[in-house]
């Protein structure tokens, strides 16, 4: 282990055992900002209550066991750097859902840092000729989000949302302090989108069910270059406060229509997060997916290949709990199927090879809004899929293994 992360991992050591708790809240109306008196139980929520503000900003120290591929970084895990310091994210949030007294909302993410890179959506400081999984020919900040509501006077209400917005699909998020693990999981890096541009539609059945429907330019797609519309939504099942059952899907060509050679080309995608929070202290999630791909390009080019259509999908499982108000230990085991090779981008098209991952995380909530996480993560994979090697593009081994301390002050 290198002295850089010797030394942090005891700087760390001595500010989880020395420093003393604080409650920091999630996010923050602006009402409480200004030490506005909160509404009364019952009574409407004004203006400035219903205004979130959300921001923090986070830098990390990653160390591979070994060595890491390209560029210093973590194989399947391009969020995660291995070269010293890593600036990852400043972020400042300002949402509004629409309420029935003001029927309006809005949101708008901004982001600068290492992490702003992998969230580019194309069309907005990304070309096409910068591509997965480094993106390192675009700026180091982004308009992560913005989008436009309103709540039409409709049955239980519809609401209408237009512009760009975070993905429907998947468990984790862009926001690493809103996941409970640092590291992205495999079905995050490789198997899912992280942003839409386009219009969703929203409706509520019940207090425990609502359906939502919409059309986007496509995955991480601001600018469409096929012209195609693609087909998202998601039902949502909270029967209790402590329990939710949320399936959402994408459809839609994102191949260029020169690579269609006259053909629609259809991704698809189906996502389910199962959320549990009943007993005391204790987070439960699962998060799966089931994707494929019509005539991958990546197995058109393979000389006399007859079956061209991949697939993709896996299982990701969380177990959360609070010892305290400040500590935080959580679990995450992990399965990425990759049947065809087309996924991952270091092993060779056409074979499959499957991922496995156990990643165990130590959060403390140091002082205030700062807060500590050391983490620890074993991957694994059927074939050699890992460059642990200096000076060499060549997979040469079946596992990676990383230990990374993170820090990040949330604002508010």
């Amino acid at each position: 282990m290198s002295d850089w992360l010797r030394t942090t991992v005891l700087g760390l050591s001595a500010a989880l055992v020395l420093a003393a708790p604080a409650e920091v809240t999630a996010q923050t109306p602006v009402a409480q900002l200004l030490d506005r008196p909160a509404p009364a139980e019952g009574e409407p929520k004004s203006l400035l209550d219903e205004i979130i503000l959300f921001s923090y900003v986070e830098g990390s120290y990653v160390g591979n066991f070994g060595n890491t591929s390209a560029h210093n970084v973590n194989d399947f895990r391009f969020y995660d750097h291995d070269a010293g310091f890593t600036w990852n994210a400043l972020e400042l949030s300002v949402k509004k859902d629409p309420s029935e007294r003001y029927p309006w909302g809005f949101g708008v993410v901004g982001t600068a840092g290492s992490d702003s890179q992998k969230n580019h959506s194309l069309g907005i400081f990304r070309d096409l000729d910068d591509s997965a999984p480094y993106y390192r020919n675009t700026v180091k900040y982004d308009l992560v989000e913005a989008y436009g509501s309103v709540l039409l006077p409709l049955g239980n209400g519809l609401t209408v949302k237009g512009g760009k917005w975070a993905t429907l699909i998947g468990y984790e998020v862009y926001e690493s302090p809103k996941n409970l693990n640092f590291s992205r999981s495999f079905l995050y890096t490789l198997g899912t989108p992280y942003t839409h541009t386009g219009v969703l539609a929203t409706y509520p059945f019940a207090k425990w069910l609502s359906a939502t429907l919409g059309v986007t330019m496509g995955w991480d797609n601001s600018d469409n270059p096929n012209g195609y519309a693609k087909a998202t939504g998601q039902v949502a099942y909270t029967p209790s406060d402590t329990f939710s059952i949320t399936t959402a899907f994408h459809v839609g060509p994102e191949q260029l229509r020169s690579q269609m050679h006259g053909h629609v080309n259809q991704r698809w995608i189906v996502d389910t997060t199962v959320l549990y929070t009943g007993l005391p202290d204790l987070t439960l999630a699962v998060n799966f997916d089931f994707a494929g791909e019509q005539n991958d390009p990546l197995l058109v080019a393979i000389p006399g290949r007859e079956q061209t259509d991949s697939s993709w999908g896996g299982v990701a499982t969380y177990v959360a709990y609070d010892w305290t108000k400040a500590l935080r230990t959580v679990l995450r085991f992990e399965y990425f199927a990759d049947p065809q090779g087309v996924r991952n981008g270091n092993t060779v098209p056409g074979h499959a090879v499957d991922f496995f991952g156990v990643t165990a995380t130590v959060q403390y909530r140091i002082w205030r809004g700062l807060v500590g996480r050391l983490e620890y993560r074993h991957d694994q994979s059927t074939r050699k899929a890992f460059v642990l090697q200096n000076f060499d593009t060549t997979p040469s081994s079946y596992a990676q293994n990383t230990l990374s301390v993170a820090l990040y002050y949330q604002f508010f």
